[in-house]
């Protein structure tokens, strides 16, 4: 589950980072100064939102390499590294994509994942603890999960996705911290936001951001269906649930990066209430259950 926090991380943190500068450059004072640019504000929101989504999703990549020290394989040194970029190379044709990139790191937690700006520049990253403790098959259907990720452009709707919930989130803050600036200014003269405005709209960015948070928790959790059964064609059904039961067996408290963890193959344990909200995959017992209804 390391693709969709990391990306999701990295969002937060670009979106953040722009409104800062826009703050220090005076933009907000255009917006509210003298009243509620409505038409500039869209603009301005859907460009920021938009924007730090896309910046995310070029960078994912990168960041992705560097957060977990993944070492890619430019020329295969052992048997393994040479099945793996067979395997995948495999898949990605049958999958209709570009070769991805293929990489390992070191973790002892069986998981894997993909990311990269689009579907034929991306990269597959597996960790030491799946090529040590899961068996050849249930490593290729991993693999195909994963190609699988890339196949279906979980990475470019999550994009178009974020941007959209970063627009609104942009827009709400700014209009709530504007209504609650005029408030506490009623009757004095103002030239232009006070920090009422600033610490209001600081505040509901936060919150409306953690509340979109959610949202691209939920579609993490309904791709994953999809990448299941993408695994279960490219692998074998029989080999994407014999993996996901090994998975479960294995199961730990993810070490991924917490950033990264929406896009690896494992996902978190069973949770209820906020917590199971705040999942970025499917239970196990889940997703075998709906690959096993396939057949």
């Amino acid at each position: 589950m390391k693709r969709i926090l990391l990306f999701v991380a990295t969002n937060l943190a670009v979106v953040v980072l722009l409104g800062i500068i826009a703050q220090l450059l005076g933009v907000d004072r255009l917006l509210v100064g003298t009243g509620l640019n409505i038409t500039g504000l869209m603009i301005f929101s859907v460009i920021f939102g938009m924007g730090g989504s896309v910046i995310s999703l070029l960078m994912s990549k990168w960041v992705a390499k560097r957060s977990v020290g993944a070492e890619v394989i430019e020329q295969p040194r052992t048997q393994v590294e040479q099945w793996l970029v067979e395997t995948v190379r495999r898949q990605a044709q049958g999958a209709g994509i570009g070769m991805p990139e293929v990489a390992i790191y070191s973790s002892p937690e069986p998981n894997a994942f993909a990311t990269g700006a689009n579907r034929n520049s991306a990269l597959v990253a597996v960790s030491t603890g799946l090529l040590e403790q899961m068996r050849t098959e249930e490593v290729e259907a991993v693999l195909g999960h994963e190609v699988s990720h890339v196949a279906n452009g979980d990475m470019v709707t999550l994009t178009l996705l974020q941007g959209v919930l970063n627009t609104f989130v942009i827009a709400l803050s700014r209009v709530i911290g504007h209504i609650v600036d005029q408030a506490l200014s009623r009757g004095h003269s103002s030239r232009g936001p006070g920090i009422g405005y600033f610490l209001t709209s600081l505040v509901m960015q936060a919150v409306f951001g953690f509340l979109a948070s959610l949202v691209v928790m939920a579609f993490s959790r309904h791709r994953e269906f999809h990448a299941d059964a993408g695994g279960a064609r490219l692998a074998g059904r029989g080999k994407m649930i014999a993996a996901l039961e090994r998975l479960r067996q294995l199961h730990e408290p993810s070490q991924l990066p917490a950033q990264m963890a929406a896009f690896g193959i494992s996902g978190g344990g069973l949770g209820s209430g906020l917590r199971k909200l705040l999942m970025t995959h499917p239970p196990l017992e889940e997703r075998i259950a709906a690959l096993r209804q396939q057949g």
